[in-house]
């Protein structure tokens, strides 16, 4: 890295609307801390230009391979991406220098005539591209004696609300995290629990990479990591690790922290693994002290995992919309 101090730092990002907005925050914080320029390299991956629908093509690592070949070729300094996109094995020539503060992590729904979701009519049919929220939404629907009809979807976040607008749909899903980088938080018509529907393991929070190597601009970068975020979320991973899914399959997780006043002292780690129908939901969920290390983060993922494969989640995930 060329270490100048009026030597710009170059940022990769992917070139959506949503990307260039979260990694335009990450690189107002970089200069804040670095004193340094930081210019966007817009950076296009596969899964921007495929039009398959994310669980055909894998879902994991469309949005990353490309960002992290231009690390790997020093065409960028540092890279931002989506948590929820990242594959859960990291390369040794790579590092995770920071999690900022984690976005909301819930699920919105965009919905026809400000409706919520226990308001949609039976039969709605609702758009989503995440086999997760396929199996939890129905899942949803049929505990309020209700029936809906899930269909797949792509496109951004204009593309995705457009379907509502237009008629097509009577709803869609997005990442509540995505709606409020952009400014639209105000489209969503629900926000839904997380006592109802888990999120994507690492929803909501950002990943800025860089090269292992580039000792000096990981303690610069590691200035805006949020330790609470990193445990949450490092958990959620290691929980989506252990049942071997990547995110094409219908898994949630969410760690939150328990306060006792202004003492935070505990973290709840919550897992879920479901059929695309709704009917067969393994949930369950394991509380325990705030992890202080990597590995500590990890092993509470790994215990929750085992837990669900006893109680039958292998057999749920064997149904993969590859």
């Amino acid at each position: 890295m060329n270490t100048r101090p009026d030597q710009p730092l170059r940022l990769g990002t992917r070139r959506s609307k949503l990307a260039m907005s979260q990694s335009g925050h990450v690189a107002e914080a970089v200069r804040a801390v670095t004193g340094r320029p930081v210019e966007l390299v817009e950076i296009t991956t596969y899964g921007d230009v495929s039009r398959e629908h994310l669980a055909q093509i894998g879902g994991t690592g469309v949005f990353v391979t490309a960002l992290r070949d231009a690390l790997l070729r020093r065409e960028v300094d540092f890279a931002v991406h989506s948590l929820k996109d990242l594959p859960t094995a990291q390369p040794d020539d790579l590092v995770i220098a920071a999690m900022p503060r984690r976005e909301d992590a819930r699920d919105a729904l965009v919905a026809r005539d400000g409706l919520t979701f226990e308001q949609l009519p039976d039969g709605a049919r609702i758009g989503t591209g995440s086999p997760r929220r396929t199996a939890q939404l129905n899942h949803y629907a049929r505990s309020l004696g209700k029936r809906i009809e899930t269909v797949p979807i792509r496109g951004n976040v204009d593309t995705r609300i457009g379907f509502v607008r237009d008629g097509e749909f009577d709803a869609v899903v997005l990442a509540a995290a995505g709606l409020n980088r952009i400014g639209r938080s105000d489209e969503a018509t629900d926000l839904l629990s997380v006592d109802h529907v888990l999120p994507a393991p690492g929803q909501g929070a950002l990943a800025v990479e860089c090269l292992a190597s580039e000792t000096d601009l990981i303690a610069a970068l590691g200035e805006l990591d949020d330790p609470h975020t990193r445990a949450a979320v490092t958990a959620e991973r290691s929980l989506l690790a252990a049942l071997e899914a990547g995110c094409s399959a219908p898994v949630g997780a969410f760690a939150d922290l328990l306060a006792d006043g202004q003492i935070v002292n505990e973290m709840r780690l919550r897992g879920v693994v479901g059929t695309l129908d709704g009917s067969t939901l393994v949930q369950l969920s394991t509380t325990g002290p705030v992890p202080q290390s990597y590995d500590e983060a990890m092993s509470l993922g790994r215990e929750l995992a085992d837990e669900m494969l006893a109680k039958g989640a292998a057999g749920l995930m064997g149904e993969r919309s590859l």
